[in-house]
């Protein structure tokens, strides 16, 4: 795949900062190829007027097939974790790195595929143009793709995570993608885990 091939998604993103109008421009966007098998675009949902903005990697199955993010099992354990860290929805804005679901098809089923550097840095007109219209005073980095796509470099989760960092004069915090405990199968383990994803959200929340 040629950068030719992957132009971008910048000739998309339309002069705006309603959510509403990039919601409606992204259906159109052609940045990358993942378009093609995607069931349809995935973009950001929540109150432009939220402080708190999390960042996911990209839509999983569940999110492709009805176009918003984080209804499936990572999304159940998400909402869980903000319920915990006494967030509540209106004060959050959800969206991905990638806006288009990656997966290689094995039979019936569609298995997820991380996206590559190009998808995350042809997508990232997407993401800037959110920023600009939230607004949020604190971005959430749910695992390493989130974190590379807002902070431009690569990110190492386990000694970053639950630290206050700043990108573009806001605070950012990065932590564990809810995925990650979905793939859990040991009882403690997961408890641990969603443990300290609530406390990387309170944090988050203080800073908001």
């Amino acid at each position: 795949m040629t950068d030719a091939q992957r132009p971008g998604a910048g000739a998309w993103v339309p002069d705006s900062d309603d959510v509403d109008a990039l919601r409606e421009a992204a259906h159109a966007c052609r940045g990358c190829e993942l378009w093609r098998d995607a069931t349809q675009v995935v973009f950001g949902d929540g109150d432009q007027s939220a402080r708190l903005m999390l960042v996911g990697e990209q839509p999983g199955d569940k999110e492709d097939l009805a176009g918003e993010p984080f209804v499936g099992p990572a999304g159940r354990i998400l909402q869980d974790a903000l319920a915990a860290a006494g967030i509540g929805s209106d004060r959050v804005y959800l969206t991905n790195a990638v806006k288009h679901f990656r997966f290689q098809q094995r039979g019936k089923r569609r298995i997820h595929e991380k996206p590559q550097v190009a998808h995350i840095t042809a997508c990232h007109p997407w993401l800037e143009a959110e920023i600009r219209s939230v607004q949020p005073a604190v971005i959430v980095c749910l695992g390493a793709t989130a974190a590379r796509a807002v902070l431009g470099r690569d990110v190492r989760i386990g000694q970053e995570r639950g630290m206050r960092q700043e990108s573009g004069g806001r605070a950012v915090v990065v932590t564990a993608h809810p995925s990650a405990i979905v793939r859990m199968r040991d009882h403690d383990e997961r408890e641990r885990a969603l443990a300290a994803l609530v406390d990387d959200l309170r944090l988050a929340a203080t800073e908001a």
